[in-house]
């Protein structure tokens, strides 16, 4: 089980923000340790409109859910499992993750949003030319780039042909071969700089020059088309073999062409799907597949032909990727996603690209507005003077007697930062290129850097006296990450280990876990009946599936399809109205199709062996364990419940 969703499962099931409070009173203790009304009124509100089991709604039932919840958290501080290494790394790393959404300021971050999606509505199709610099190049070797790309620009403005300066001048290495061609990308492809000059430049336009950390570049819009959207398409597919099998792969491209010629013929897409795709996921409901848009899925050449298909129904040829044969049917295209629906996704690329600088400016400026920073001016002084142009020659060292900064150099709410904390800092950034000269602006430029380290520090740490929304969810992720831990150690892992026990729980459960009856079977089907009754003579001759086919798929017709296996009782794969007795069938006609089925065994219905329902039988036991676990645990905590209280409890909520 992943540790991360069974924590965000806990924190639905177990919520504890966004409600008004309620009048608090110890509802419950466990070993006298008092658990509130407040919270469980909380918890239950939050989760009436979520839960899907209506018994969890019973309040009586649920507070029993939430006692038992209470018992684990207690049991698993006691055993100590708060002190795990990995316990507080894992907790460490969520609280890095969920400070994010407080790290940020929400103002720009709503405009970068509004941005990006208007941007994601249009793709555009440009060239461009690139002259490599440096990001933290010196002034003049700037400014001796900013003058090239300068050139190169006027040149292209007087007409010359971008690409062939492109192909001349670039130093993108792919410019040789495509003339600087980038093909069609939309927002958050490319770096935010290179994105906002090729938005901002009309077609058949050339950019001003634009600087990303590559270097200087130029930008030729080509063209502008309307996003592409999303598509559903159904498919079937047959899967490329798990090794290099020859033989196997030309039996693959045979039955592949085989089905788009029963197609061609008139026979149903879905219907072949759920006869003869490989695909599980998506054979039982025709083939169809979930929408998809540009990019989300790992087989361009599958998106290009879904994307190629223009009318509902259209029906693709047999292709191939690197996955396997398919046949594609178009079902429905999908406008763009609105702004909510690609918002998550955009506010994560925000996050990722240089975007994320603005933010952080921004958050930065309203840092210093909110804390009061008071500056030891008398100790900076003292700083610039032991910074030397050592600095520059990177053997700049620490002073040997450090007492006179040892001191409140900066404070700032209730923090305060020594002027050592500040010098080690200076040491850190040392071997960082191009610093400002002389040394005095050198030490304001990376005080400034480090004041605002400092004050993001410190509001980061006071996330949970700040925020009392980011405090519950916190402890609330806490007490999920414990919980795993301790599942994991008294349920989980028994269950897997203890053979004797899943064994013994499964002959004592036996009847829970049964097969249906079975058919060891040979299918034929056609759409013309006198095919199949050929089909069904030429089975009564003893002649295979194979031989069947090669008897009556003639001149590349496609007369009868054929498949075989073991199929449970209500299988789709199944004709409904055959008798499934061992032996030949008659020929019977269902829908479109003419059926004839050899049945070669029939399996009556029993119980499954262990190892044929084990993952299921492991759930149950897991289920058995924890029930019995809990008991044990109110007879080793001592619970008391105010009834009293209670029930005032449930007037409440009732009301």
């Amino acid at each position: 089980m992943n540790k991360r969703h069974f924590c965000l499962g806990i924190l639905v099931l177990f919520s504890f923000f966004g409600f008004a409070q309620s009048t608090k009173e110890v509802l419950f203790t466990v070993d006298e340790k008092p658990y509130y009304t407040d919270e469980f009124v909380r918890v239950y509100n939050k989760n009436l409109d979520l839960v899907k089991d209506e018994s969890q709604k019973d309040l009586d039932h649920y507070l029993e859910l939430f006692v038992g919840y209470k018992l684990k958290i207690n049991k698993a501080n006691q055993l100590g499992l708060q002190n795990n290494t990995k316990y507080q790394n894992e907790l460490k790393s969520y609280r890095t993750q969920l400070s994010k959404n407080y790290l940020t300021d929400s103002n720009v971050t709503k405009e970068l949003l509004e941005e990006g999606y208007a941007r994601s509505l249009k793709e555009i199709k440009a060239s461009h030319l690139l002259l490599t610099l440096d990001e933290n190049a010196q002034p003049e070797d700037t400014l001796a780039v900013y003058k090239q790309i300068l050139e190169l620009k006027k040149r292209a403005d007087n007409g010359e042909d971008f690409g062939v300066l492109a192909q001349q001048y670039s130093q993108d290495p792919s410019a040789k071969e495509n003339k600087g061609d980038l093909g069609y990308f939309s927002a958050f492809r490319m770096v935010y700089s290179f994105e906002s000059a090729a938005y901002n430049t009309k077609v058949g336009e050339v950019s001003k020059p634009v600087r990303t950390r590559f270097g200087y570049h130029l930008i030729k819009v080509n063209d502008i088309r309307n996003n592409r959207g999303d598509v559903t398409v159904a498919h079937i597919m047959l899967m490329n073999p798990a090794e290099e099998n020859t033989e196997e792969a030309e039996k693959n491209k045979t039955t592949i062409n085989e089905i788009y010629t029963k197609i061609q013929q008139g026979e149903e897409f879905e219907a072949l799907a759920k006869q003869f795709s490989q695909d599980k996921s998506s054979s039982a409901k025709g083939g169809v597949l979930n929408r998809f848009g540009s990019g989300q899925l790992s087989s361009e050449e599958f998106e290009t032909i879904a994307f190629s298909l223009a009318q509902p129904n259209e029906i693709s040829k047999p292709f191939q990727t690197q996955f396997g044969w398919h046949i594609m049917k178009l079902i429905e295209k999908h406008p763009v996603k609105t702004f909510e629906e690609a918002k998550a996704d955009m506010e994560s690329k925000i996050s990722r690209d240089e975007r994320s600088r603005k933010i952080t400016e921004s958050l930065n400026e309203k840092l210093r507005a909110k804390y009061t920073v008071k500056r030891n001016e008398s100790m900076y002084a003292k700083i610039k003077k032991v910074v030397t142009d050592q600095y520059y020659q990177l053997t700049w060292e620490l002073p040997t007697d450090t007492k006179a900064f040892e001191g409140e150099f900066i404070s700032f709410g209730k923090a305060n930062v020594t002027g050592v904390q500040f010098l080690t800092y200076l040491h850190s950034q040392q071997k960082n290129p191009n610093q400002p000269k002389p040394t005095s602006k050198l030490v304001d430029f990376h005080y400034s850097a480090f004041l605002d380290v400092q004050l993001n520090q410190h509001y980061n740490e006071s996330l949970e006296s700040e925020f009392p929304d980011f405090a519950a969810v916190m402890e609330e992720y806490r007490d999920g990450l414990l919980l795993f831990d301790l599942m994991e150690k008294e349920i989980w892992e028994k269950s897997k280990t203890d053979t004797l026990g899943l064994a013994a729980f499964h002959e004592a459960n036996a009847g829970k876990y049964m097969w249906k009856k079975r058919y060891d079977v040979v299918i034929i089907s056609s759409t013309k009946a006198d095919m199949a009754k050929k089909a069904h003579k030429l089975i009564k001759q003893g002649k295979t599936a194979d031989e069947i086919k090669s008897a009556l798929n003639t001149d590349g017709v496609i007369n009868v399809m054929a498949t075989s296996g073991i199929f449970e009782e209500g299988n789709d794969a199944l004709p409904k109205t055959i008798p499934f007795r061992k032996g030949l069938s008659e020929v019977v006609k269902e829908g479109n199709y003419h059926y004839v089925v050899q049945v070669n065994e029939v399996k009556e219905a029993g119980a499954k062996l262990l190892e044929e329902c084990k993952g299921r039988v492991i759930n149950d036991y897991q289920q058995y364990l924890e029930e019995n676990w809990v008991s044990n645990l109110k007879q080793e905590f001592q619970v008391v419940i105010d009834q009293a209280v209670f029930q005032a409890v449930k007037k409440q909520i009732n009301k």
